[in-house]
């Protein structure tokens, strides 16, 4: 059996070394349909596309992605190819959570915003959203969830994307990237929904950078809306420089990069692995131990992760983007 990896995939080497014959390394953009003609399976992140030109005519019946979105893969191909895919739901939500959590606190504390006194609206309330909504009811905000799909099941604690424009005076993004459909959220927030906003707002993006859409938003800085913490962008790794420069925290694609979520989606994309080729899963991940121990949980929170670091990085060099991302420091949860 012969796996492709990608070699900013951690804690994967040891384990999938056990599983697979043949296991190659190689940076998720240098993956081609040459390379992957004669591999049963590749283990990738959202750097490789994974459709009709990459893989038709390989002999690749497996793919996991170590990432929770998945829109890098042609599922509609791989299903008519007979390949079975994977991702990592909900992987790296405790990451977002931290990321999310030093920012609002970042918010109080270097903007004069009370936590207990905002209304949170939360866009997306699946894996990542429901901790957001737990953290902020820890912080005794006000909660508005939006998230269409849900309340379309018939769960009713959910309101319109309107009502969160009128009422929210910080609104996070936690959607999938849909570009068609019912349920479309490509330039979720565009220019209709900064015009809406009654509340001048913060806005979150960790989700997708194509969510939002950049000029629409630049359009709205300081009329419409606050200030935004941007950590996902439209055509990445090919940043917006001036969206850059005037967000309060700007970071690479990094807000689930925690070692935890790295780990876990290591750990699910390996199970995923062995269920399909039904192997034993005998491996084990471990992790260093976690450093701050201040009993107040703010002051903790920002001792072990504080975001002006990685947008202090970014700023610094924006052209190092992607390495940024490749080789981001240790960060426990």
């Amino acid at each position: 059996m012969k796996v492709i990896v990608d070699d900013k995939i951690p804690y994967i080497r040891e384990a999938l070394e056990r599983l697979a014959d043949k296991v190659i390394y190689l940076p998720g953009k240098d993956i081609t349909a040459d390379i992957v003609r004669d591999a049963d399976a590749l283990i990738i992140r959202t750097r490789t596309h994974c459709n009709k030109e990459l893989l038709e005519g390989s002999r690749v019946r497996f793919i996991g992605t170590a990432t929770i979105g998945f829109d890098h893969i042609d599922t509609e191909y791989c299903r008519s190819a007979g390949i079975a895919w994977s991702n990592c739901p909900g992987c790296n939500a405790g990451a977002v959570e931290q990321y999310v959590h030093a920012s609002l606190l970042l918010l109080q504390k270097e903007k004069n915003v009370s936590l207990k006194q905002s209304c949170l609206g939360i866009v997306g309330v699946e894996h990542v959203g429901s901790r957001i909504a737990n953290l902020a009811q820890r912080l005794g905000m006000r909660i508005l969830l939006n998230d269409p799909p849900r309340h379309d099941r018939g769960e009713n604690e959910f309101c319109s994307l309107q009502k969160l424009a009128e009422e929210c005076n910080i609104i996070t993004f936690h959607t999938p990237l849909i570009r068609k459909g019912i349920y479309k959220t490509f330039h979720l927030a565009d220019h209709s929904f900064f015009n809406m906003l009654e509340k001048k707002p913060y806005l979150i993006n960790t989700s997708r950078g194509e969510v939002v859409d950049t000029e629409a938003l630049l359009a709205a800085m300081n009329e419409k809306i606050a200030g935004v913490i941007v950590d996902v962008w439209e055509n990445e790794p090919d940043i917006n420089r001036e969206l850059l420069d005037k967000a309060f925290i700007a970071t690479p694609h990094i807000a689930g990069y925690s070692a935890d979520g790295k780990a876990n989606a290591t750990r699910m994309v390996l199970e995923a692995f062995c269920r399909f080729f039904q192997k034993p899963m005998d491996f084990h991940i471990s992790l260093p131990e976690i450093t701050g121990s201040d009993k107040n949980e703010d002051i903790r929170t920002l001792q072990q992760y504080n975001p002006h670091d990685d947008c202090n990085a970014l700023r610094l060099h924006p052209e190092a983007f992607e390495k940024l991302r490749e080789h981001y420091r240790l960060r426990r949860e």
